[in-house]
């Protein structure tokens, strides 16, 4: 396969993976002859593979280990779970090998972290921010680092991290190869990419905001008042198969699963108020099928990689488009089909455009009707007047919300992901 060396072959085989997904077709051979490599594909086609292949079997090769505290090899991901997940793909890449692979999130023990790094590492994954707290406290030495992948780029620009990335990229010699992976490709990606990258190949399987193919869509314009009793009704019809429920909140995310606990469903909930064994925890429960409802905010729209998610529900949408082909890609994995449920409130409107034209679609209706949205009047008095009212004749208050203030991406978003 691709004249990858043959611990790594066996490692692939005894994973299952034999036969690339365009992704890895076509990334691997360019990022083996030490091309930078710019992949743009949805999460879920393999492109964990994509630069684990190369990179193991380029460092199979180096014969000097890593001295004290030193790493070969840096993989960056947005958040904890993804991170631990890429971490553990790895391992199974470099088993049978010599190579090491630590990973090092927020949400742990720093001095365990120290502790484990002092004799250094072959690959480390890691999360910016506990990186650079590992930096500031001169427990990591990134100069004998020659790889760099940055995997979720678009996410980790969301959660304004490109600050910690350019302090992490100035730690790193010149002379590398670097990798970026992203399923969307905003403006700020470009300027990122000519930072970091010398000439790339760039390989795009999948257009950006497509959503997966066997996913079936359809959306419910809904008062947000209602939203609670429509998910119960909905949930209720499928009790036995795993489902995840995305919000914006975590306070909001919080309320909800304890409601769905007292209907009698197995659910529990991921987001950045809880500790890492927390989110471990409940990671694994679903994974079991302990719990069938699993509720997150967006640090659970990538990097969940449970192949029997059946059906995703957006009770809140997102207000970033992308965010929403993220959360939908969490099911129809491994070739199944998914069903994907959005709920629209009336100040919701302008976030449903907004997913509906970055996919270059139209969501098809399941109950309700669209939400009209008044332009605004300037009436009498200097007080602006108007919002969103329903199409099917209701006062504007009826169902209508005033706009919540939306939730900050910055340094408390990507603390919470971190």
């Amino acid at each position: 396969m691709m004249n990858l060396p043959p611990k790594l072959v066996a490692s692939l085989a005894r994973m299952g993976i034999t036969d690339p997904t365009p992704i890895q077709s076509q990334a691997i051979p360019h990022a083996l002859n030490g091309r930078d490599v710019m992949g743009l594909a949805q999460t879920g086609t393999g492109k964990t593979a994509a630069f684990g292949v190369p990179l193991v079997a380029q460092m199979l090769d180096l014969v000097n280990r890593p001295g004290p505290r030193g790493v070969r090899g840096l993989v960056l991901a947005p958040t904890r779970e993804l991170a631990s997940q890429i971490a553990e793909h790895l391992k199974g890449l470099v088993n049978g090998t010599q190579l090491k692979v630590t990973v090092v999130v927020g949400g742990q023990s720093i001095n365990t972290q120290i502790k484990r790094l002092e004799r250094g590492t072959d690959l480390l994954v890691a999360t910016p921010g506990r990186l650079i707290d590992l930096l500031d406290r001169g427990a990591v030495n990134l100069k004998p680092c020659t790889f760099l992948v940055l995997d979720e780029a678009d996410q980790m620009l969301d959660l304004g991290f490109i600050h910690a990335l350019r302090r992490i990229a100035s730690e790193i010699p010149k002379e590398r190869q670097t990798m970026l992976f992203s399923a969307t490709m905003p403006k700020q990606m470009n300027e990122l990419a000519q930072s970091y990258l010398e000439k790339p190949i760039r390989i795009e399987v999948t257009p950006p905001g497509k959503a997966a193919d066997k996913v079936r869509q359809e959306v419910h314009f809904i008062a947000k008042t209602e939203k609670t009793e429509l998910l119960i009704e909905l949930l209720d019809k499928h009790r036995t198969e795993r489902a995840l429920v995305f919000g914006r909140t975590k306070h909001g995310m919080e309320k909800l699963m304890r409601v769905l606990e007292k209907r009698g469903f197995a659910a529990t909930s991921i987001h950045g108020n809880k500790s890492q064994g927390q989110r471990d925890r409940a990671i694994a429960a679903f994974k079991a099928g302990d719990i069938t409802v699993l509720v997150a905010t967006d640090v659970a729209a990538r990097g969940l990689d449970i192949p029997d998610v059946k059906f995703v529900y957006n009770y809140e949408l997102p207000n970033v488009p992308d965010s929403y082909v993220h959360r939908i890609g969490r099911t129809a994995r491994a070739g199944k089909d998914g069903i994907a449920v959005a709920f629209c409130a009336p100040d919701e409107m302008d976030d449903l455009k907004g997913i509906e034209k970055t996919m270059g679609m139209s969501i098809p209706v399941a109950s309700g009707r669209a939400w009209e949205v008044a332009a605004p009047a300037k009436p009498a008095g200097g007080q602006r007047r108007g919002g969103p009212k329903p199409a099917q004749g209701k006062p504007a208050g009826a169902g209508g919300q005033r706009r919540r203030r939306r939730p900050g991406r910055g340094k408390a978003a990507a603390k919470a992901a971190a």
